[in-house]
């Protein structure tokens, strides 16, 4: 038997199969069998939602121990290659670039309409700690990044700093329009250095998480047209 067949053998997969890292399967193991327990608590007060949490966490259970995902193969992912989710949007706000800028450099403000987001602590000037949630409430990860780039009034840029768990960077630019309002490009990106965890338990809890996270920028649009967010703005 030649060595092609020989790898093609399904009793013979090896570390072929294994396109997950070894962080990624711990945390996919810990979410299954988190979902795993909520399924068999309420097995009986709401039956068919425990069954879909079964179904999942043990999916997830069985991924993080084989280190095999099969959504992965799917769509060509081989080994631990990198999975992107990459945001961009552009809207306008009726408020002043200075006042949208100042909103968005006090970056414990992008909770309040990024609900992805738990919490951004401000640590220092440059320095601060970002709290992402998972759909379904699964889990939260965390890790710390630092404004890489700030242009006062047009630009701000920002970047996790490396070994995080999720590679996080954004940049936002503010422009003026005719009618005295600011333009906002928004650009997010997230990849996961341990094989994509953020992305496919998206991918397999929620499948609208780029949506979700699109919706949540262009929520700050709502969100400054209340007047709550004009005393945060002055207060700044």
């Amino acid at each position: 038997m030649s060595n092609t067949a020989l790898q093609r053998t399904p009793g013979n997969n090896g570390s072929a199969n294994i396109n997950l890292n070894w962080p990624e399967r711990y945390i996919s193991i810990a979410a299954g069998v988190k979902l795993s327990f909520s399924g068999i608590r309420n097995i009986f007060k709401s039956p068919f939602t425990s069954i879909l949490k079964l179904g999942a966490g043990g999916y997830l259970v069985n991924r993080g121990i084989s280190g095999h995902c099969e959504l992965y193969s799917q769509a060509g992912k081989i080994n631990t290659s990198p999975v992107n989710i990459n945001i961009r949007s552009s809207f306008t706000v009726n408020r002043s670039r200075t006042d949208v800028y100042n909103f968005w450099r006090k970056l414990d403000n992008l909770p309040l309409f990024m609900k992805h987001l738990e919490s951004v602590n401000v640590i220092n000037e440059t320095r601060s700690y970002w709290v992402l949630k998972l759909p379904t409430g699964v889990a939260t990860v965390s890790w710390d990044a630092e404004i890489v780039h700030d242009d006062p009034g047009y630009m701000i840029g920002w970047s996790s700093l490396p070994n995080s768990i999720i590679d996080n960077a954004g940049k936002v630019r503010f422009r003026d329009t005719e009618d005295g309002g600011t333009l906002i490009d928004v650009v997010i990106s997230y990849q996961p250095p341990a094989g994509g965890f953020g992305a496919s338990v998206a991918h397999v809890l929620n499948p609208v998480f780029k949506k979700l996270v699109d919706n949540d920028v262009q929520n700050f649009k709502q969100y400054m047209d209340i007047p709550e967010a004009e005393g945060i703005i002055i207060a700044l």
